[in-house]
């Protein structure tokens, strides 16, 4: 048995550490238990010279099934479309092994039912956020530019915009000759010494950890400002369920350490980070006399509704070298021409135009990002210098619409190292998301064509989930959602969800930016609320 704290967190990632932090800030007394431990800069792949081999094995393989580690989870992919999940259990989740774009959700996301008669409407709006916005930023660090007409306006920027190099420089002169808006992207890498972190040096293998500190994975942001305020985080703790007392308010958790010994850490009030998959497994275990289908489920919509996004990539080959491969591998730029809901396209919503650079000579020779390989035999040579450094990557990232049967449940057999039940993960995409990605395609292409690529390699629709939202989602009414406005669970007054699985919708934008700012607030939400 542990000491009571006043706010037990699950989770260490963007949700987890904001939440801490801003608690902490607060006065609270703050636990929060991690499954994976803390990452020492040189055990990056990034800082190692087998960097690219590590893309399809090895300990920082982006996917747990391959992965593997002893603070990993195995989960079923399954469904029409089996989404391919990619996330990181460590201190700071999976902060260490993103692209660090840092986009906001657009106002009308919010209200997608409203005006476009799909979805529902969250029951925030993006006037609720703009603060927490705003403060996310500079807490992890912003490089930027501000003024983007697609977008509410923001306050400057922690550092200038990142160079987005000679492919920059080359598909933004294709969207200017079609007319399209297009944007340098804010991204959360420090372009100059910024909080006791030192710029970027622009390597260009960020997406397998930054070993200077200059991407804001929530370790060096959150967590070293959260500890020194009294938060404690405590590493290797596997959580298996939560527990509940005699009038069904959440007493704490159980967990395992290392060593395979069980504890169970008490507080006044706990708060779930796991995010869109991690949650919904964790409340759909958490069964007892009280909450037969798992905790928090009344309505039965957790693990329900859950969404990622729709991607597809084209990549196009020219002549000129891009230099892909060099710079920081956050989104250099982005067109969100085609963002808001047009009803001539034929479907619903929109998408984004996503700019972004590559990886090396390997991940080219094995077919980079539109999975096409470079073929064996007498031409390998000739066209692999006609690709590597040549591309440039063109992704249709559009948005997902909730639909219930896309769903994370419990698998019957599967179990992790520690015996607890894994999650099956069931998705499809829908109708609405095909043509988005169909009409993405001709966009895309008219976009690097432009440009003056003279071939383009399309990778048809492909889903990634790195982007796990919505099986747990806020809203007014108990039947419909799981949380409300303020992520308070409708079944368990002092219990909080607090990550992607709260979302709505998922927009048509990373959603890191967008859950740190949920978490700041939802942190003043539980500190006014802590008398109830």
């Amino acid at each position: 048995m542990q000491d009571n704290a006043d706010v037990l967190v699950i989770g260490s990632g963007a949700a987890g550490a904001a939440l801490s932090k801003r608690l902490a800030d607060r006065g609270a007394k703050v636990v929060c238990l991690e499954q994976g431990g803390w990452i020492k800069p040189g055990q990056y792949p990034s800082d190692q010279p087998n960097w690219e081999i590590q893309i399809h094995r090895g300990a920082f393989h982006f996917s747990p099934n391959v992965r593997r580690r002893w603070e990993d989870y195995p989960v079923e992919e399954t469904g029409a479309n089996p989404p391919s999940v990619l996330m990181f259990n460590a201190v700071g989740g999976s902060t260490h092994h993103w692209a660090a774009h840092f986009p906001r959700m657009h106002p009308s996301d919010f209200r997608s039912r409203t005006l476009d008669g799909v979805g529902e409407d969250w029951p925030i709006r993006y006037r609720d956020l703009e603060v927490y916005y705003n403060d996310n930023d500079v807490e992890m660090g912003v490089a930027g530019l501000a003024g983007d007409p697609a977008n509410p306006p923001r306050p400057a920027r922690s550092t200038p915009v990142l160079p987005i190099g000679v492919l920059g420089e080359t598909i933004g002169r294709g969207f200017n000759r079609l007319g399209w808006h297009w944007w340098p992207s804010d991204n959360a890498i420090v372009s100059r010494d910024y909080d006791a972190r030192p710029a970027c040096l622009l390597h260009g293998k960020c997406m397998f950890g930054c070993p200077i500190g200059a991407k804001a994975s929530t370790d060096v942001t959150y967590w070293r400002k959260a500890i020194r305020k009294g938060a404690v985080v405590k590493p290797w703790s596997r959580v298996r369920e939560i527990t509940v007392d005699e009038r069904g308010r959440a007493r704490g958790a159980v967990y395992f350490d290392r060593e395979g010994k069980l504890h169970e850490q008490r507080a006044a009030v706990v708060a779930i980070c796991c995010n869109g998959i991690g949650t919904p497994r964790l409340l759909l275990n958490s069964q007892s006399k009280l909450f037969p289908n798992g905790l928090a489920n009344s309505s039965g919509m957790v693990g329900k509704n859950f969404m990622i996004h729709p991607f597809r990539t084209l990549e196009g080959v020219f002549e000129a070298r891009m230099d892909g491969h060099l710079g920081p591998f956050g989104i250099p730029a982005m067109s969100q021409q085609f963002y808001e809901t047009d009803a001539q396209r034929g479907f619903a919503r929109g998408y984004t135009l996503l700019l972004e650079r590559s990886f090396g000579p390997l991940h080219h020779a094995w077919g980079s990002f539109s999975n096409h390989p470079v073929p064996w035999g007498a031409d390998h040579h000739k066209i692999m210098r006609q690709r590597f450094p040549h591309l440039i990557r063109v992704t249709v990232m559009g948005e997902d619409l909730a639909e219930e049967h896309n769903r994370v449940e419990i698998d019957a057999d599967l179990k992790d190292s520690s015996g607890i039940p894994a999650p099956r993960v069931v998705y499809s995409y829908g109708d609405n998301s095909l043509k988005m990605l169909e009409h993405g395609r001709t966009m895309a292409r008219q976009a690097l064509e432009a440009a003056g690529a003279v071939e383009i390699l399309d990778s048809g629709p492909v889903t990634p989930a790195y982007h796990l939202m919505g099986t747990a989602r806020m809203g007014r009414d108990p039947r419909k959602s799981v949380v409300d406005s303020n992520h308070r669970a409708h079944d368990v007054p002092n219990l909080y969800v607090v990550d992607g699985s709260s979302f709505v919708t998922s927009a048509a934008v990373n959603p890191t930016s967008t859950i740190g700012a949920l978490a700041l607030r939802a942190a003043d939400k539980i500190w006014e609320q802590r008398r109830g």
